[in-house]
Parts: structure tokens; sequence; C-alpha cells
């Protein structure tokens, strides 16, 4: 994502679309992006995972629990 993560800036169109492709790796369910916490939002499972320097981090071992 070239975006900068720092400041919550939402993702371009096209940064979005890769986002939206993406699934919790537990339910199979639809993520949403938390922009504030650079997290993409599994409500289903109740998990938050990380994005890191861009990167998002889908191994259920590194989300946190919401």
């Amino acid at each position: 994502m070239t975006h900068d993560e720092s400041s919550g800036t939402p993702p371009t169109t096209t940064e979005r679309r890769m986002l939206e492709a993406l699934v919790c790796p537990r339910t199979q369910s639809v993520l949403r992006y938390d922009p504030s916490n650079q997290e993409l939002i599994s409500d289903q499972a109740q998990l938050a995972f990380p994005i890191r320097d861009g990167i998002p981090i889908m191994l259920i071992s590194a989300a946190r629990t919401i």
C-alpha cells in the first residue's frame, strides 16, 4: 500500500480493492478496514489483523481478539 500508514489516510481505490479481496482466515468472512488502528477486522471471528508497513498480517496467531 502506498498511502501514509501513520496518518490514517484512506487507501486508494486499488488498495481498497486488494483489501476487499482478503477474507478472514478463520471464518472466510469479509473484513472491514479500521484506519485509526491500521487493522482489518473480522466481526464474525472477533479478530483484528494488523497492517504493518502496508502489509496485512493475516495470521490468526498475529491477530488480537476484540
